[in-house]
């Protein structure tokens, strides 16, 4: 009985190895947004290596063969040169959330390499003041779900879920979220302070994490703006007191110059009636 058991092991393990083997490699690779993306696959193909999305197997985006490498689709490319040393590697040129997804190479029709693209979450920190509206990015078309983690008591749930264009939010929320391109929460409050994530609802991938701070002392843009004196104001206010205090300098100059020649055509007149005086009292 126990031989039996062993033999039955060894054919387990054989068939599980055999299984393992035959099938194509799994792995996922991470990138932010926008980022290049290379998708690995290592194996000798001496025909026709095709890249496909995994759901879409006729729809090629990159191909190589003896020959030539070949881009089907734009952003998307193999290298010649590495094909022919064994590595099947697809460059993605700019990965954005539409092209999360797995993708699957095949040599000659036969998948040999299946990988998923995947993309950092976006993060973002947003202050607040109270009574403005919040609002959140869902970047995806995917079905998604917003999940709060409070500052003030650090407890967390689910409070919206977006699904084709239709909003379903917790009581708390209903009335105050709506859904345009993006979810928007009017009328924060101080204790709306938290981490908003939003993260795909069937597979629980994070899209885009955003930290909210609502605070009544932060400046308000507006009034911040109308404070603000630019350089070129300043330029201008102090050329226009220096010229103010040089206008006012000539005209003190020019009141002295008149005073003293007022004075002095008055004592030129006195000393002429002076004289006339003296010269008449000699004559008589």
């Amino acid at each position: 009985m126990q031989s039996c058991s062993s033999a039955l092991c060894v054919l387990i393990l054989l068939i599980t190895t055999v299984t393992t083997s035959s099938g194509s490699a799994s792995l996922s690779v991470t990138v932010k947004l926008n980022d290049s993306a290379t998708l690995p696959c290592s194996e000798r193909c001496s025909g026709l290596v095709t890249w496909t999305v995994s759901h879409k197997p006729t729809d090629v985006l990159a191909e190589c063969d003896q020959t030539s490498c070949r881009s089907v689709k734009e952003g998307y490319q193999m290298i010649h040169d590495q094909y022919l040393k064994g590595n099947l590697s697809l460059t993605i040129t700019d990965a954005d959330f539409t092209k999360r997804d797995w993708y699957t190479c095949t040599c000659n029709n036969k998948d040999i390499c299946d990988v998923a693209l995947q993309l950092e979450p976006l993060r973002s920190s947003v202050q607040m003041k109270p009574g403005e509206t919040l609002v959140l990015d869902l970047d995806v078309s995917d079905p998604v779900e917003v999940i709060y983690n409070s500052r003030a008591n650090g407890s967390s749930g689910h409070i919206c879920i977006v699904d084709r264009g239709s909003l379903e939010c917790t009581v708390e929320y209903a009335q105050r979220a709506s859904l345009t391109s993006a979810l928007e929460l009017k009328g924060v409050t101080p204790s709306d302070s938290g981490v908003y994530t939003i993260q795909v609802t069937r597979t629980e991938e994070v899209i885009h994490v955003y930290t909210v701070t609502i605070q009544d002392d932060l400046p308000h843009p507006d009034r911040d703006q109308e404070t603000v004196v630019p350089v070129w104001g300043i330029i201008l206010l102090i050329l226009l007191v220096v010229l103010m205090g040089g206008c006012f300098c000539n005209v003190v100059v020019l009141q002295r110059r008149r005073n003293i020649m007022q004075r002095w055509r008055k004592t030129d007149g006195q000393r002429k009636k002076e004289k006339k005086k003296e010269k008449w009292l000699s004559l008589t």
